[in-house]
């Protein structure tokens, strides 16, 4: 009895902290009346899921509720409106228990079904496990096309139950660690939610390499230790430029979670796991603390990457330096404090317009492969350079794309006519890898002339399926392509 007066009390806690941060995040965006209307149904939604999972308990012996309430409290800690955070609360009614979604829709509205209907998964007797667990993967982005917060809020279900993972059979661990790995970091990382990212990956890795988890733990707490007081001065040394030249700055020490880079990175110390954070109030101001760095510590050559001017994939803004500082060699980024908010959670965050149609082709894209949902696809695009047209159009592709990806980025036509390409003006076959920064011209025939081991050269999934259906239309013997306008030739 002590026990259920004790979690109720948690859960109560945790429910009054999720309506604050609400209110905080979106109450002045809203009327007297929407804002008390919204109160009112988070609250209804509450009531629904602790009723509806009263008797159900955790593998750990937790009531199962806390599950849905931590997902809930962690959307909402991250700017998630009212209808998400409903959905948070109820993402498992359906799933779990006797309430249907029309039941949602008739309470809450169409809105929160729509979340819940996505984050809920697929059963049907017809499909095995794996291809249920496709199925499910399919409906999820397709729902999410339409609205990203579906995937969001799946993100941190994923987190919420890898924090919690521990109750559960060794080979159930290692199904959902693998799966994160393979579809969720992926998936953080196109919504620009790094924080997300790293922090799937490191539970993930932590389940798949405990010893290998715990050496590094163990490695980085005797770094942090032996580098504090040097680091302190240092930071000092930092934080008093600043004051003299007038700058208002905020540091943050950033140390790298466990990772397998940061694993092989162990050795070099300090300067692979440490990074000092400058937030400041505006770009001008990056430039000016960049400036007094460099003239306080000696700058590493090549180390400079400007993302400020150049947002990097998925719209990471920042710039990068490295710089000697006595025998330490320190990482710095430089950004502003709400550009700093983004760079974090990404599509989450406010005041930022996520590039939806870039997510929605790439997601299309991965739908249209072989497989139900093209997973593999999914994690190279994940690893990317950025190439420049003769024109400077940016084009961000994976790791590993060709210039024929290239060619297909611009336009289908464009790859289906590419003949050759020109790499900082080097001619080159379509087969070649392209490096971070190279520019890349195409150059093309009237008629195709593709060859199936084109395939084999193409890394993206939109090339691939463009270079499938051509081959395949012409095994079907039918009419040839269109021959490319002159204005194409000429790309």
């Amino acid at each position: 009895m002590e026990k259920a007066v004790v979690n109720n009390q948690a859960m109560q806690r945790l429910m009054n902290e999720i309506t604050e941060l609400l209110v905080t995040h979106h109450g002045g965006s809203l009327s007297e009346e929407a804002l008390d209307q919204g109160i009112d149904k988070l609250h209804a939604a509450f009531a629904l899921a602790q009723r509806s999972h009263a008797q159900q308990y955790r593998k750990s012996g937790e009531p199962y509720f806390f599950h849905p309430l931590r997902v809930a409290h962690l959307a909402a800690r991250n700017w998630m409106g009212f209808a998400s955070i409903m959905a948070a609360l109820l993402h498992d009614v359906v799933e779990d228990t006797p309430v249907t979604l029309e039941e949602v829709r008739a309470v809450f509205g169409d809105e929160v079904a729509l979340l819940v209907h996505g984050l809920t998964k697929v059963e049907d007797v017809k499909f095995n496990r794996k291809a249920m667990k496709e199925e499910t993967y399919r409906k999820q982005i397709l729902v999410a096309i339409e609205d990203i917060r579906v995937l969001c809020l799946k993100l941190w279900d994923r987190v919420d139950n890898l924090r919690t993972i521990g109750a559960l059979k060794p080979e159930k661990q290692v199904l959902i660690a693998e799966e994160t790995r393979k579809v969720y970091i992926p998936l953080a990382k196109h919504l620009g939610m790094r924080r997300v990212a790293d922090e799937l990956e490191s539970l993930s890795l932590e389940v798949l390499y405990p010893r290998r988890a715990h050496r590094y733990q163990r490695g980085l707490a005797e770094v942090r230790r032996q580098s504090e007081a040097n680091l302190g001065r240092i930071r000092s040394a930092v934080q008093a430029e600043f004051n003299r030249n007038h700058l208002t700055v905020v540091l943050k020490d950033s140390w790298r979670s466990f990772s397998r880079e940061s694993v092989l990175n162990m050795t070099r110390g300090v300067a692979a796991l440490y990074t000092i954070d400058v937030l400041v109030d505006a770009t001008m101001d990056a430039y000016l603390a960049l400036g007094i760095l460099h003239r306080l510590f000696r700058p590493i050559t090549g180390k400079l990457r400007d993302h400020l001017h150049t947002p990097s994939q998925y719209g990471y803004q920042a710039i990068k330096t490295t710089v000697q500082s006595g025998e330490y060699r320190l990482r710095i980024q430089i950004t502003t404090r709400k550009l700093a908010r983004f760079n974090e959670s990404g599509v989450l965050a406010p005041g930022f317009e996520f590039r939806k149609q870039n997510f929605a082709e790439l997601m299309r894209s991965l739908l249209d492969g072989e497989s139900v949902f093209d997973t593999e696809r999914l994690r190279l695009a994940s690893s990317a350079i950025q190439v420049y047209s003769p024109t400077g159009q940016v084009m961000t592709l994976p790791e590993g794309s060709s210039a024929l990806d290239f060619a297909f980025a611009i336009h289908e036509d464009l790859g289906l006519h590419a003949f050759r390409s020109r790499i900082n003006g080097q001619t080159r076959l379509l087969k070649t890898k392209l490096m971070d920064g190279d520019q890349v011209k195409i150059e093309t025939v009237p008629e195709p002339v593709i060859l199936p081991k084109w395939l084999d050269w193409a890394a993206t999934p939109k090339a691939r399926n463009s270079l499938r259906r051509y081959l395949r239309s012409r095994v079907r013997g039918d009419q040839p392509s269109e021959p490319l306008a002159q204005d194409d030739l000429a790309n």
